[in-house]
């Protein structure tokens, strides 16, 4: 689909990989300490080739995307926000070369090219923080709703290469997310809170297959997501992880009793 090689992006040594807890859209817009910790994460790291964004906004059925535009176009996939967030544009440049790799990557899952995409706003108001100028290409790679736990770790492991060429692989999503038990002004759910501290106990002990291999039945995973697009995007940083890197969480805690915005770095 693409006459790009892989000479075109650097040999770099390997960057981060990323797991954003994005939680609501007004964190573009609204000062909080969560966007002020993106913000910061963003100016520590190395600025990169090309940036995927693994985002829960992007889901697909039976094949997984990759957006090879040059200019995508900033999604507003949200409602009943103010003007003002409907407004803002994010105009970052498309990585189709980045794009062109990753689909040879993943030619044994069968990814395909998409051009009709663009940026959610799982990514787009994460990058607005990290990388307010726009200045850094950005493509998106889709959930295939259809495979299971296990199988997004294995597709996220063959991302791991684009890490030595200057790729930053974000995924945003959140570790609890249960849209039906919000509550305004109260503190986290027991059950949000349980659930947040298995996950990161998976992940200070390097068990990552562990994360994958959760019972999608089980009553404390189904509480803490009734659907699964917003766990996933764990998966593709978990699984682009190397066994060298060590995590930290660099943002922690809840919105709305039932959201957990906690966010983990590897590798730096």
């Amino acid at each position: 689909m693409s006459t790009f090689t892989t000479t075109h992006l650097p040999h770099t040594n390997p960057l981060p990989v990323l797991f954003i807890g994005h939680g609501s859209p007004m964190h573009a817009i609204e000062e909080s300490g969560f966007s002020r910790a993106w913000g910061a994460m963003g100016e520590s790291l190395p600025t990169p080739s090309a940036i995927l964004v693994v985002s829960a906004h992007w889901m697909t059925r039976g094949t997984t995307l990759v957006h090879v535009g040059g200019r995508p176009r900033t999604i507003h996939d949200f409602g009943n926000f103010p003007r003002a967030l409907h407004e803002i544009e994010y105009p970052a440049p498309g990585a189709p070369e980045a794009a062109a790799i990753t689909l040879d990557l993943l030619k044994n899952h069968h990814a395909e090219a998409d051009i009709e995409w663009g940026l959610d706003h799982g990514a787009w108001c994460v990058l607005l923080r990290m990388f307010p100028k726009a200045d850094v290409p950005v493509y998106q790679l889709s959930l295939d709703l259809s495979k299971p736990l296990p199988d997004h770790l294995k597709l996220a492991q063959e991302l791991r290469a684009l890490r030595r060429r200057g790729v930053l692989i974000v995924g945003s999503g959140n570790i609890v997310h249960n849209l039906g038990a919000m509550r305004h002004g109260a503190p986290a759910f027991d059950w949000a809170e349980a659930f947040d501290a298995d996950i990161a106990r998976l992940i200070e002990n390097g068990d990552y297959e562990g994360a994958a291999s959760l019972d999608p039945a089980s009553p404390l995973m189904r509480m803490a997501h009734p659907s699964f697009e917003h766990f996933l995007p764990l998966l593709y940083t978990l699984g682009a992880a190397e066994a060298r890197d060590v995590p930290r969480f660099f943002a922690e805690g809840f919105d709305l009793g039932s959201i957990s915005m906690r966010s983990v770095v590897l590798g730096a």
